[in-house]
């Protein structure tokens, strides 16, 4: 699993190792926020409207979900990991910290003891993270602070992930070199 604050870098890895590693399985989430400029249904995102993806809750498609931000749905359907993972292939996810505490709660009844591993990706500072997420679209004042919030109690469980990797400015190559070098020695 892969997580982080938005903005830190975890779509920038996840496309590299996508075009790099073609033995990974890379299950979409869904998700009820709207598709950014660019983005397509089912590149990297199911989007899905509230009502559909209650729906799904209900009646248990979910390995986990969260409400982000205050505001929109995530969330992982269970056969599009735990399918794979029986099969002993390397599934790699980006998930919130939310989407963590579920996955780790309820996958070891399901799979090998050891076979979930975390990687938390950072950046040094709020500042940075901060420029990066306004570089991508114009964001309201108040949607910033509801991203600085979430920073500072995602940050918090950079401790409790196998393995922690910053994402410099600058240094998207070394970047992605040490998440792969990570997901090696891990697998």
């Amino acid at each position: 699993m892969i997580l982080g604050s938005s903005g830190a870098g975890k779509g920038t890895v996840l496309t590299a190792l996508k075009e790099r590693h073609g033995e990974y399985v890379f299950p979409l989430s869904c998700t009820t926020r709207d598709p950014r400029p660019g983005e397509k249904d089912g590149d990297i995102y199911h989007f899905v409207e509230k009502d559909e993806f209650k729906q799904r809750i209900e009646v248990g498609d979910f390995l986990e979900w969260a409400v982000v931000h205050g505001e929109n749905y995530y969330g992982t359907l269970k056969q599009s990991i735990l399918k794979p993972l029986l099969e002993g292939k390397t599934v790699i996810r980006e998930v919130d910290v939310q989407g963590l505490r579920s996955i780790t709660e309820l996958v070891p009844a399901v799979i090998p003891e050891g076979a979930l591993k975390s990687i938390f990706v950072t950046v040094d500072d709020w500042e940075t993270l901060k420029a990066r997420i306004l570089g991508r679209s114009d964001i309201p004042d108040e949607e910033i602070e509801r991203r600085r919030q979430s920073f500072l109690v995602e940050s918090e469980w950079a401790d409790e992930c196998d393995v922690v990797i910053e994402n410099n400015e600058g240094k998207i190559k070394k970047f992605v070199s040490d998440v792969e070098d990570a997901i090696e020695s891990m697998v």
